[in-house]
């Protein structure tokens, strides 16, 4: 096989195929570039695991691009079968966990302070923290306010262990009750009582099934969250 296959479109695929069905996290097109030494072009990578994605068409495991980069994974609609291969309970998140992930994502960047305000009760600190450690939020700045209080929002992480590539394909605010007001002032007091949290739970419960073909990385949102 050609070791520089810019002009073999087969063996470019091939190589981008075993990369990626071997690689535990996605990739991003810097990273697959670095396996060749002559650089390629984002286009010329783009149309390979475009063309891929055309051959996996179909099967039980796709390749699609989410937030990080390129990977394989296993279809949703295969979630059935493969639940009856592992002996768990579905995760359980508690409310307060799911509230204040889904504000986090709906209204970013927001303060500690934001989502007691939209919540009405305070945040424990191990929520907060809980979320950092799994690489779904993370500190992206400090309001000029005094204080100035960390300002949270989601990550790449966040959208690739969903399956999403940008924030614009979180289910819509409509599918999720009246969680999210359009004022950005305005507060939530119905909060406690929609289904908006139980759905984003649900669209949470549904990433998980759509793990990595080679490695369930997805999987470890399965663990239930205090």
């Amino acid at each position: 096989m050609n070791l520089q296959p810019n002009d073999q479109p087969d063996d470019l695929r091939v190589i981008l195929e075993a990369a990626l069905l071997a690689a535990i996290e996605p990739l991003s097109l810097t990273e697959l570039k670095r396996m060749f030494e002559q650089e390629l072009e984002n286009e010329v990578l783009r149309n390979a695991l475009e063309e891929l994605c055309a051959q996996w068409h179909g099967r039980g495991v796709e390749l699609v691009e989410v937030a990080n980069g390129w990977r394989f994974q296993t279809r949703a609609d295969m979630q059935p079968w493969l639940s009856r291969l592992k002996n768990e309970k579905p995760p359980r998140y508690s409310r307060a966990v799911l509230e204040t992930l889904a504000i986090i994502a709906y209204r970013q960047p927001v303060t500690r302070g934001d989502i007691e305000d939209i919540r009405g009760v305070s945040v424990n600190p191990n929520i907060i923290r809980t979320l950092e450690e799994r690489g779904w939020i993370e500190a992206i700045g400090r309001r000029d306010v005094p204080g100035r209080p960390a300002l949270f929002g989601t990550t790449g992480h966040f959208l690739g262990d969903l399956g999403l590539r940008t924030l614009s394909e979180l289910p819509p605010l409509e599918e999720l009750g009246t969680l999210v007001t359009p004022d950005e002032t305005a507060l939530i007091p119905e909060l406690l009582d929609n289904e908006g949290p139980r759905i984003f739970g649900a669209v949470i419960e549904v990433a998980r099934v759509r793990t990595v073909s080679a490695s369930p990385v997805v999987d470890d949102i399965a663990t239930e969250i205090p």
